[in-house]
C-alpha cells in the first residue's frame, strides 16, 4: 500500500515505515504530521484516484529531525563587464517517517 501526498508544492509517494525529505514543515522532532492532501492511493483491492484529492483520506508521519542539504554554488557573470557574483545556497528540509496510512 501506497499514497501519493502533496505538501509543500510538490507530490511525493508516501509508503508505511518509509522516510521522506520534504520542505520545511512547522513542529519540533518526534511531532506527529498529517497529510490530508492525498492524491492517489494503491490499496490491497484496488487503486483510488482524487479529483483533486480523497476525501477522508489521512496519512500520518512523525518528524524525524530538521536539517539542510548540501552547500551549491550560485555563480553570475557578465562577460567583458567585470561582473562577477559567487553566492551559496543550502536548502532546508524536515525529514519525516510515515507512521499509518488511512484509506477512506
Amino acid at each position: 500500500m501506497y499514497a501519493i501526498i502533496e505538501t509543500g508544492g510538490k507530490q511525493y509517494r508516501a509508503e508505511p515505515h518509509g522516510l521522506l525529505q520534504l520542505e520545511s514543515l512547522e513542529g519540533d522532532v518526534g511531532a506527529i504530521v498529517e497529510f490530508d492532501a492525498v492524491r492517489f492511493l494503491q490499496t490491497d483491492q484496488a487503486p483510488i484516484v482524487g479529483n483533486p484529492t480523497i476525501p477522508q483520506a489521512l496519512v500520518k508521519g512523525e518528524i524525524v529531525r530538521h536539517a539542510r542539504t548540501r552547500s551549491i554554488t550560485v555563480f553570475k557573470m557578465k562577460r567583458r563587464k567585470g561582473y562577477r557574483r559567487t553566492r551559496g545556497h543550502r536548502q532546508g528540509f524536515t525529514q519525516v517517517r510515515i507512521t499509518e496510512i488511512v484509506a477512506p
